[in-house]
């Protein structure tokens, strides 16, 4: 007979051996408990029904109370018993499902290295692809640069080759506007458009400087552009036109006043005054440098400035210039008459 100290005592020894085995070994514990408690409980209903039949058969006596006293021992015995296999399922049970749980935690765990491991690799495919993005559109950004240059070129060697002529009816209307800017109609103007002068009078007209072609080209050209309104191209063609020539000649080239010139032009047109004085200012500065305070460029300068202070209500500042400008005429034409007289001679 197993009473309830050696049930306690096997329960006991049941939790101590599963603080120190493994999941494995705490199941094949369990199983074994159970199959003694199922044992154990087999033979206490055995003596349980023993005692059962030796009341019925023996009268009521001292000795039947000691049989009622082990009955009911016994019956809390088996009641332990079966709470104990209860448990013992339970924790099979349980054991199962955690089982389950961790195949389940351990097959999420592989899907998230997996996953890890996509996303890595997509990142990197990401940024190679934003990488060669980059690079493509470099080179993009510098083929349409070149484009640009290119075209800029070629439009510049064919007005160097055909040298059209504008046609009048289209530059009517705006003949005033740029005939009292750039260049006068008796000077600056003249040697962009009359290339082909006397070589005495041209000489003397200009002190020794004369236009390169290719500016008179471009000041048609940039004529043509802004007589159609297309002041989106004519302004960049000067833009470019100016840089050439500071990278090749420096800031302080007559040529560079000349280009400056042409684009005071273009400006004055979209009524961008001070813009179109600042570079006329820089462009009298050149030119009063590099071919001295009495050449007829500068009196070109000069008139336009004047000009267009006039347009903009500032006729006292345009006062001077407008002196000046006319003794430096009289002085050249003084000159001119004398150097016509020469070749007479």
């Amino acid at each position: 007979l197993w009473d309830f100290e050696t049930v306690s005592l096997y329960v006991k020894s049941v939790h101590k051996v599963g603080t120190m085995l493994s999941a494995e070994e705490i199941l094949c514990s369990t199983q074994q408990v159970m199959a003694g408690l199922e044992a154990l409980k087999g033979e206490n209903r055995g003596l349980l029904e023993n005692l059962q039949e030796a009341l019925e058969s023996c009268p009521a006596s001292d000795s039947g109370s000691v049989e009622q006293e082990k009955s009911g021992i016994i019956r809390q015995t088996l009641e332990r018993i079966e709470l104990g296999l209860s448990e013992a399922q339970v924790m099979m049970a349980l054991s199962a499902h955690l089982g389950s749980l961790e195949a389940e935690k351990q097959k999420l765990r592989a899907q998230v290295r997996r996953l890890c491991q996509e996303n890595q690799w997509l990142r990197d495919e990401l940024a190679d692809a934003q990488q060669r993005l980059q690079d493509r559109e470099q080179e993009v950004v510098t083929l349409e640069e070149q484009n640009r240059h290119l075209q800029f070129m070629s439009s510049i060697r064919k007005y160097d080759q055909e040298e059209p002529q504008l046609d009048e009816k289209d530059t009517s209307s705006n003949k005033e506007s740029l005939d009292d800017l750039f260049p006068a109609e008796d000077e600056e103007q003249s040697q962009m458009s009359q290339p082909h002068r006397s070589s005495a009078a041209a000489a003397a007209q200009q002190g020794g400087y004369e236009i390169p072609a290719r500016l008179r080209t471009l000041h048609n050209l940039v004529i043509q552009y802004a007589s159609q309104g297309r002041y989106e191209v004519a302004v960049p063609l000067c833009k470019q036109a100016l840089e050439d020539l500071e990278k090749s000649s420096g800031h302080t080239h007559p040529d560079v006043a000349t280009m400056l010139n042409i684009l005071a032009l273009v400006y004055r047109d979209q009524n961008k005054y001070k813009e179109a004085a600042n570079l006329l200012n820089d462009a009298l500065a050149i030119r009063e440098k590099t071919l001295g305070l009495d050449h007829p460029a500068v009196a070109a300068t000069l008139n336009n400035l004047a000009v267009l202070y006039g347009k903009r209500g500032k006729y006292k500042e345009a006062e001077p210039l407008c002196k000046r400008a006319l003794e430096i005429r009289e002085k050249v034409s003084e000159h001119v008459s004398n150097c016509s007289y020469s070749e007479l001679q």
